[in-house]
């Protein structure tokens, strides 16, 4: 009887994942309209929650990557149809005052979701929605991380708040839907 095949040590896995994960990431990028460092930073976070805690090691690595990679890029897809931009706030004249209203409970809503987050989502949000409407380099100094783990990041944090938000705000119609 033969002993089990033992898996790759973690360093090893990497070293031999990296090139392809760069190419994979870079083959899907376009189409999911992100960045293929978006892609492969999601995916090694997946491995690493594979590792800690998972799973484990994946039988074929080679595969496991290339189906996560197209799995990230297709969440990908969905995020973006349904994120929409941010607006600038509008002015609010006096003669407004139901919109006004309605203005106020948004933004107290949103402050009090933000409020609820976890620290560093709390501490990039508030970053990203500062009135001085600051650079990704700037942000990245300011909380201190690597300028590109905000996008990842901003990811993340911007799904909990949609998450907290589900039950206080009525979710939009989907863009492109006729009456």
């Amino acid at each position: 009887m033969t002993p089990p095949e033992r898996p790759a040590p973690v360093p090893e896995l990497v070293r031999t994942l990296t090139a392809l994960l760069a190419a994979e990431s870079e083959a899907e990028a376009a189409a999911a309209g992100v960045e293929p460092g978006d892609l492969e930073q999601a995916v090694w976070l997946r491995l690493l929650e594979r590792l800690d805690g998972g799973p484990g090691v994946p039988r074929s690595p080679a595969d496991w990557l290339r189906r996560a990679v197209r799995a990230e890029a297709r969440r990908a897809r969905r995020t973006i149809v349904r994120e929409l931009p941010y607006t600038a706030h509008e002015p609010v004249s006096d003669a407004e005052p139901e919109h006004a209203a309605l203005v106020a409970e948004r933004h107290r809503a949103l402050r009090t979701a933000i409020a609820r987050a976890p620290l560093h989502c709390r501490r990039l949000l508030t970053a990203m929605l500062s009135p001085t409407d600051p650079t990704y380099r700037e942000i990245a100094g300011e909380l201190g991380i690597s300028q590109g783990s905000l996008g990842p990041m901003r990811s993340r944090c911007l799904g909990c708040l949609r998450r907290m938000l589900t039950a206080e705000v009525a979710v939009p119609e989907h863009r492109g839907k006729e009456r």
